[in-house]
């Protein structure tokens, strides 16, 4: 695992936390922010994992 893996699926986490804060407090603007640090995170482990593939791919070369 490296740190983009990590990183991104701490901001997903996150982001789901806030939405959910935004929906109890009713606050539309909080869940915005929410879904989109999700996607933040969501994008972030992406590069995470291809990096690991690539990696993956060199080391059995």
């Amino acid at each position: 695992m490296n740190k983009d893996q990590v990183k991104g699926t701490a901001k997903d986490i996150g982001g789901k936390i806030q939405e959910e804060a935004g929906k109890l407090v009713g606050s539309s603007e909080q869940q915005a922010k929410g879904l989109n640090q999700q996607a933040e995170g969501k994008l972030q482990k992406g590069l995470g994992d291809a990096k690991e593939a690539v990696k993956n791919v060199i080391d059995k070369i």
